[in-house]
């Protein structure tokens, strides 16, 4: 327990790399091409802005790791040995990697870049970590199906491999997310990054009787739906302490690199102040949770770390695919730290509630722009007028609107205005 449990977040871009380091991750993970798993995210990255992000992070302190967790054909080889190389090059603080194979390639090619293993490797006991950390891997990303006893077990036989687990994010219905079911409806296969989300969709039920060749369809219940496969949201932020108290845990990770910069600030921003709480003895979990209900979600499960699989009866959620969050973000805040981009609607006269990186100051303003001001322990901003950059003044202004538009005052990069769902929280 000498050293904090390192707080790991996912970087979609450059932008929301940049906002999970402001918001408190100690690290963020990221990939280029489509040997990482996330086709799309990867498609944000090129190496030259890759490259950026991990000098910036390095610049403020935090480790960036480099996505080649696909599962490569036999065609794609040679490729991929110029992707490792390539990837070395941009000087990355460790490889995450599922294959046996790449990881053999990854310690030829680039023997001082450190290998994170998978949790597509599923490794749940001592024996495939001990088969790992022989082939030099210094990192176990464990399956999502493990218990934290059993993390404590692979710790206690192997007290210097290091050991991730995801406390946060998307959950397939899938072992370990290894799943097919995309490949066979849309032929884009999820073990190499472009998964369609099959598993998300609703679908009707029918019976059949194979003797005399009748079928009906099978009829839903009122207001329960037919998302069969759909798996509710990881989130084990009411249980940090517990993962904490083990001592078995390095690292917490949050999935997510396809979804919105402001999920990237907020689960930065909660599991940070869950973890620092823990440390100083403060731990609150319903805090945590009011927070992370802002986000867009499927519903929470606190899936298998403390719970076996078959013990749960909580982890899907048949009646939608993704819901709205308690919040709606509005606004980010620009570089200049002078102006913001509307992210949803903005008027005047409405009070909006600012989110700020950590360790940000605020200082109250009144003028004819519009105010920014404390209440009830929170920071708000309210526009007397809306005014672009070039001086045009706007009745409002909507997400669609790319001007940036003035603040009454000075406010941290990467700030994030916000307010609150109204339909949601009636």
């Amino acid at each position: 327990m000498n050293n904090k449990v390192e707080l790991l977040s996912p970087a979609g871009n450059l932008e929301k790399l940049k906002i999970a380091i402001a918001y408190g991750a100690d690290a963020v993970y990221g990939g280029v091409s489509h040997f990482s798993l996330r086709i799309r995210s990867g498609k944000e990255f090129t190496f030259e802005s890759f490259k950026e992000g991990i000098d910036y992070a390095h610049s403020m302190g935090k480790k960036v790791y480099a996505t080649i967790n696909g599962f490569p054909f036999n065609s794609q080889i040679e490729l991929l040995k110029k992707h490792i190389i390539q990837m070395a090059e941009v000087e990355p603080d460790a490889f995450i990697v599922a294959a046996p194979g790449v990881v053999r390639l990854c310690r030829e090619i680039a023997p001082h870049i450190p290998i994170h293993l998978s949790t597509q490797a599923n490794v749940m006991n001592y024996l495939d970590a001990q088969v790992y950390y022989d082939m030099g891997v210094r990192r176990i990303i464990a399956a999502r199906e493990i218990s934290l006893k059993d993390v404590t077990e692979i710790k206690k036989h192997l007290p210097d491999m290091e050991i991730e687990i995801f406390v946060h994010g998307s959950m397939c219905f899938a072992y370990s997310g290894r799943c097919l079911v995309s490949a066979v409806q849309m032929g884009r296969v999820p073990n190499r990054g472009s998964c369609a989300n099959d598993c998300r969709f609703e679908y009707t039920l029918y019976a059949a009787n194979e003797d005399h060749g009748t079928m009906f369809r099978l009829e839903e219940e009122p207001g329960v739906g037919t998302y069969i496969f759909n798996a509710k949201d990881m989130n084990l932020a009411s249980h940090v302490d517990e993962i904490l108290k083990s001592g078995a845990v390095d690292s917490i990770k949050i999935e997510g690199r396809t979804k919105s910069p402001y999920y990237a600030a907020v689960t930065a921003y909660t599991y940070r102040m869950a973890i620092d709480d823990f440390y100083s003895n403060h731990f609150e979990a319903e805090k945590y949770q009011r927070e992370l209900a802002t986000t867009k979600n499927r519903g929470f499960t606190d899936a298998y770390l403390i719970h076996r699989p078959f013990e749960r009866a909580d982890s899907q959620n048949h009646e939608y695919a993704l819901s709205k969050g308690t919040y709606e973000v509005s606004g980010l805040v620009t570089e200049d730290e002078e102006h913001f981009y509307c992210k949803y609607k903005t008027y005047p006269n409405e009070d909006i509630e600012i989110f700020t990186p950590l360790n940000t100051k605020i200082e109250e303003v009144d003028n004819e722009i519009g105010k920014i001001y404390l209440k009830d322990g929170l920071y708000y901003i309210n526009f007397k007028k809306i005014t672009t950059e070039t001086g045009k003044e706007l009745d409002s202004v909507h997400s669609g609107n790319t001007n940036k538009i003035k603040l009454p005052g000075r406010l941290p990069y990467l700030t994030m205005f916000r307010v609150e769902d109204k339909m949601i929280n009636e």
